[in-house]
């Protein structure tokens, strides 16, 4: 009876091991670029798979932006660094294919800025502002696994910029679209 009793044991033991073999943790290191119609955001991406079909993102990187004339002011032009975390939902159970999630970045902005003057003399006016940017966003994309670790991720998103602290005269915020592609590697 204690054999068993053992091979129960042993065969439940062995089913736990390979169940948390087969359930999805990894860690994927790489590089990310995502554009946007006033700029681009770049950085070094990290996911972490908690199970099946969740994972955790996280992004460290610098946003350059050029606002043209979609801005408050003639010209809007800076950028600054600062990071994102994100929450991705895969369809399918090994964390590969068709994905959606949700995404929050915190940018740290200095735009130098300029308008016209109705004043002959002084025919321009600059300024600067520095702003601290909250850009929330939905995220969905497509993960092709290449060979056995790396792997190619097109994505688009879309959400909103909002200026949450300004020192300095307004700039551009608002709905953003985004689409970018990044390279991994899967540990």
């Amino acid at each position: 009876m204690k054999k068993i009793y053992l091979l129960f044991i042993f065969l439940a033991l062995v089913h736990t091991a390979i169940g948390q073999e087969k359930s999805g943790k990894y860690l994927e290191l790489g590089l990310e670029v995502q554009q946007y119609p006033t700029g681009y955001l770049a950085g070094i991406r990290g996911e972490l798979a908690l199970t099946n079909h969740h994972a955790l993102d996280l992004r460290i990187g610098y946003n350059g932006l050029d606002h043209k004339d979609f801005g408050v002011h003639n010209t809007e032009v800076g950028g600054g660094f600062g990071g994102s975390l994100s929450y991705r939902y895969y369809f399918n159970p090994t964390n590969e294919k068709w994905f959606a999630g949700l995404r929050t970045d915190l940018w740290f902005n200095e735009i130098d800025w300029t308008d016209p003057s109705v004043d002959e003399l002084e025919p321009i006016i600059k300024g600067v502002t520095n702003v601290v940017v909250l850009q929330p966003t939905i995220i969905g994309g497509y993960r092709w696994a290449v060979r056995d670790h790396f792997a190619i991720t097109p994505t688009a998103a879309f959400g909103a910029e909002i200026n949450i602290i300004t020192d300095g005269e307004a700039v551009g915020q608002g709905l953003i679209l985004l689409w970018g592609v990044s390279l991994t590697y899967r540990f």
